[in-house]
Order: C-alpha cells, then sequence, then structure tokens
C-alpha cells in the first residue's frame, strides 16, 4: 500500500512512519517541508495522487474549544476533498477514547473532527487512543517553575509507538467506521505520572493535582479517558516507557 501521513513528523506520526515502513509499506509524509500545508490544501493534490490510505495524526495544542474546532475541522475538510479528488479509498483519522460526554476545550476539537469524518466523501476509519505516556511530560513543560499543576485525571496512558502501529494495522483493514479502542495496560493517576517523569528525569519539582473547572475538567476527573471495558490493551507500561529509548529520545 501506499500511505500518507499528515501530522508524520510529530509524536505519534514518526512511529506511524517507521511502523509502516516495517511492514513494506510505501509511506509518504505530507509536511510544509515537502510543499503540503493541510491547513491551506496546498500541494495535497499532488501529494495524493496514488495513494491508498492516509492516516491523519495532526495535532494542535489549546484549551481554546473555538480554536481546536476550526483546526481540526479545516484539515479535516481539506484533506477529504484532495482524498476524494485523488481517489484514495481509505481516511484513518486518530481520535481519544471517552471524549463523548466532554465537547469542550481541546476534546471538542476533536469531536467536531471526528463529525466532519463521517460526513466526509471518503471512506473512514475513527481510530481513538488513550492519552499517550508523552502526555505528563507535556504539561509538565507547559508550566515552568518549581510548582507543577497537573489536572486531577484517571487515565490509561499508551505508549506513542504501539499507537502507531496500531494505526498501520487500521489502514491494511480497510475503511470500517470505527476501529477497536486502544488503551494502556494499566490505570494511573495523571499527577503520579508526572511525579515518577520527575524522579527518573533527576528534577525537584512540587506536583500539585488540580480539579479545573467546567466540562472540560469533570471529564478529565471523571475517567472516561481511561476508555471502556472493550478496549484493546497496550502492553507498554508507563515505567517501561520511562527506561526506554523513547523517553530518552522525547526528553
Amino acid at each position: 500500500m501506499k500511505i500518507a501521513i499528515a501530522g508524520g513528523t510529530g509524536t505519534v506520526g514518526a512511529h506511524i512512519v517507521r511502523a509502516g515502513q516495517d511492514a513494506g509499506h510505501e509511506v509518504l509524509v505530507l509536511s510544509r517541508s515537502s510543499g503540503v500545508d493541510v491547513l491551506t490544501g496546498a500541494g495535497l493534490d499532488p501529494a495524493l495522487r496514488g495513494v491508498d490510505a492516509v492516516i491523519d495524526v495532526t495535532n494542535l495544542t489549546s484549551l481554546s474549544a473555538a480554536k481546536a474546532r476550526d483546526f481540526f475541522t479545516t484539515g479535516t475538510r481539506h484533506l477529504l476533498d484532495a482524498e476524494h479528488r485523488a481517489g484514495v479509498g481509505h481516511h484513518v483519522a486518530l481520535s481519544i477514547v471517552g471524549i463523548d460526554g466532554i465537547d469542550a476545550s481541546y476534546y471538542a476539537g476533536k469531536l467536531a473532527q471526528e463529525r466532519a469524518v463521517a460526513d466526509g466523501p471518503v471512506p473512514f476509519t475513527i481510530a481513538r487512543a488513550a492519552q499517550f505516556h508523552e502526555f505528563a511530560g507535556q504539561l509538565l513543560a507547559s508550566t515552568p517553575g518549581p510548582f507543577a499543576l497537573i489536572p486531577k485525571a484517571p487515565v490509561r496512558p499508551v505508549a506513542a509507538r504501539e499507537v502507531g502501529a496500531h494505526l498501520i494495522r487500521v489502514a491494511e483493514a480497510g475503511p470500517r467506521q470505527r476501529a477497536a479502542d486502544l488503551v494502556g495496560p494499566r490505570d494511573e493517576i495523571l499527577a503520579d505520572l508526572a511525579r515518577r517523569q520527575l524522579a527518573a528525569d533527576g528534577i525537584r519539582r512540587r506536583v500539585l493535582e488540580v480539579r479545573l473547572p467546567g466540562t472540560y475538567g469533570r471529564g478529565l476527573a471523571s475517567g472516561a479517558l481511561r476508555g471502556g471495558p472493550d478496549a484493546v490493551k497496550g502492553t507498554i507500561t508507563f515505567d517501561d516507557w520511562l527506561a526506554s529509548e523513547d523517553h530518552s529520545q522525547h526528553a
């Protein structure tokens, strides 16, 4: 297969590229450096010629629902329109487990993206995954200083490496609207992950767990982001990831 990856230089995108190549596929990264801009649609038509499937893992870091909705729906519509013109047979979109009742902040953008994919002209699969192991570190980096404020959130984090391999399998299987959810092997508390990462990295900071207000905060604290009982479980624990090359490279 020829598989194009939108967001192929990001946290999970690099793992998708490797997994696709290891599986014998021809993998194309859609990026500005290669003359493709998903947000404007520039370069998409020539890039998608002969492509069998597109995996979209483009991302935006924002707590603004309006910005997230605009980013994800704009990019999705440009991708789907170009895929339709090129005859691409399968669009795979990465989303997040447990967000159906959290139509707020960043998750509002992901839900809007799912709706745009479902309403689009290309056969599709939405593949939801739990938060990546990298999520705790991203939150730590976003709150510099001696104290780290981490939202109250029971999670079941999964390795981005396993998500990458999962998305290649989803692309290979063909369109089916929804793939099985993918979660990590253990229930965790997000603040505990942050503390363990700081300890592993030899950094002295105090982690304070806070409950965020509103729909977004209630959703995080509810445990919904752990996924349901039918989810597929990965095998790489957070502590495995901390000791791995993946964490070293990300750090």
